[in-house]
């Protein structure tokens, strides 16, 4: 004789034996597990799993349709005309320890075919490998060989200040140096960009009235970590700030990629200069965030122009890159932590766990669902597996990446609690992503004045002399046109403090020597990566 009982999962047989009344019990023997604990417990398990399952379902469906739509890749430059008068632009390439890359990148900057006028300004940010050479070198070659109409440049900057992170001190000096211009390009040394990028991008900024336009370099995926997990680094970044919302003029979302961005110099002047993200590690997003606050214009899209040639070969080369500044990237919460840990596993890992339980266990219901999860969440990464022309079965491996970058982001955490913080190339920021606290100055936060965006002045660093005179002239008023030239004066010194007198110091007039010319120079690798343009 069998005794029936509801459960969770529906009906189980329990063996009973006849009790002295005749009724039916369920025996249980002292010191042992009870029959019905493991059936229970298997099925409360399943129940469980079907419902977190099910909010991972409502959680993809709103991702799908309510989350800006992160998951296409159809934000490109906008529709666009050329200007009546080409504006004058500055491209401003902080450099430290670049030498490797620079004989791909550089050439790529100086053979563009901008109509206006424009000039190029690499910051030497404290490199040992040799990157002033390099960069002279290929400056001297394309302008023996004519294929350049862009006045090269190069300055240095001394080690940042406290409260100040490397790359925005040095790109501090380099717009200093800039003097006058309508727009700054900042990119890094590792981008690439055919010919008419700048082109286009100004002509975007001028078509739509933006203040700032940037585009996600399309990033290198020739090894196979790299083809595993740089597509998925984009797309976690477009779900982080969906496009569409950024672009959005009113907005909160603000977001933008340092490794190419087209800005006003008076939309950056009036957001206060880069003295006001001073301390950002994602100083891209930070910049963004500013100039929308301000009232300024931003547009985010994807690059079909621009390249990334930074490689990243092994895991361990991946792994550094995103840990580096992911818990920056949650301003250092545990509770944000906390909450990014159980939001990933809800989303990325659950439909998984929930397919594979059901199917082995026969749940229908739990496998159904999770399924579902899982189909959506990988036909909403094709967009981006097309973009980087990879195999579509690869996004069904997306779970499996979303893990690997959930293992970073706690590794990013681990790194801060050690004290070793956010390192590159030599500097670490043990409060990478905190601001310091701004110091005081006559004029008020930033400092200011006299268009000046580079940020506040110090026995050195201001862009206007105190009578209004440009006390740092553009480099295009002083610079030949085809050979690369340093310029000679100390670098800006780097103590930010408030100036004794409310009359600001001015930085010293640079006085541009010309590099010799190199004989035993060897012909620059052209640059641009071998991908076709996305479509």
């Amino acid at each position: 004789m069998v005794a029936r009982q509801e459960s969770f999962g529906g009906e189980i047989s329990i063996p009973a034996r006849p009790d002295r009344d005749g009724s039916l019990v369920t025996p249980h023997y002292p010191g042992r597990p009870h029959a019905l604990e493991g059936p229970v417990a298997v099925s409360l398990s399943v129940t469980v799993l079907l419902w977190v399952a099910v909010a991972s379902l409502l959680a993809w469906l709103y991702l799908t349709v309510g989350h800006g739509f992160f998951w296409r890749t159809d934000q490109r430059l906008p529709s666009r005309q050329a200007p009546t008068a080409w504006p004058s632009v500055a491209i401003v390439v902080p450099a430290r320890d670049e030498a490797d890359v620079l004989p791909v990148t550089l050439p790529t900057l100086l053979a563009q075919d901008y109509p206006g006028p424009v000039q190029l300004i690499l910051v030497d940010d404290g490199s040992t490998d040799g990157t002033t050479e390099v960069a002279r070198d290929l400056a001297e070659q394309a302008a023996t060989r004519g294929e350049t109409n862009v006045t090269p440049a190069m300055t240095t900057s001394t080690e940042p200040p406290t409260g100040w992170t490397g790359k925005l001190w040095a790109l501090r000096r380099g717009i200093e140096c800039a003097g006058d211009v309508d727009f700054l390009l900042l990119t890094d040394a590792d981008i690439s960009h055919r010919p008419g990028s700048l082109t286009a991008l100004v002509e975007s900024a001028t078509s739509q009235k933006l203040d700032m336009v940037s585009q996600m370099a399309v990033l290198r995926v020739q090894t196979g970590w790299e083809r595993l997990i740089v597509p998925a680094f984009v797309h976690f970044f477009a779900m982080l700030y969906p496009f569409r919302w950024s672009n959005r003029p009113g907005s909160r979302v603000a977001a933008a990629a340092g490794g190419c961005s087209l800005i006003r110099r008076e939309a950056l002047a009036a957001a206060g200069g880069l003295a006001e993200v001073r301390g950002a590690v994602i100083d891209d997003v930070a910049i963004a965030r500013i100039i929308k606050r301000s009232g300024g214009r931003t547009w985010l899209g994807l690059a079909e122009q621009v390249h990334s040639q930074r490689p990243y070969p092994r895991l361990a080369d991946l792994w550094k890159m995103v840990s580096r500044s992911a818990y920056a990237q949650l301003r250092h919460s545990p509770s944000l932590l906390v909450g990014t840990v159980l939001g990933l596993s809800l989303v990325f890992v659950i439909p998984v766990v929930a397919t594979i339980v059901g199917i082995v266990t026969g749940d229908v219901a739990t496998a159904l669902v999770g399924g579902i999860a899982w189909l959506i969440m990988t036909v909403t990464y094709l967009p981006m597996t097309r973009y980087y022309c990879q195999p579509l079965p690869l996004a069904l491996l997306l779970p499996g990446v979303a893990v690997l970058y959930l293992a970073m982001t706690v590794d990013s955490a681990r790194l801060k609690r050690a004290g070793r913080g956010a390192a590159w190339k030599g500097r670490t920021y043990q409060d990478h992503g905190a601001p310091a606290a701004a110091p005081e100055y006559p004029n008020g936060p930033g400092e200011r004045r006299e268009g000046s965006v580079a940020g506040p002045p110090d026995s050195g660093g201001s862009s206007a002399s105190a009578g209004g005179s440009s006390a740092l002239p553009s480099a295009s008023s002083t610079v030949p046109a085809t050979p690369l030239v340093m310029a000679t004066s100390s670098a800006v010194p780097a103590p930010a403090v408030a100036p004794a007198s409310p009359t600001p110091t001015s930085i010293p007039t640079p006085t541009p020597t010309r590099w010799p010319a190199s004989s035993s120079a060897s012909p620059p690798v052209r640059g641009g990566s071998t991908d076709q343009p996305r479509t």
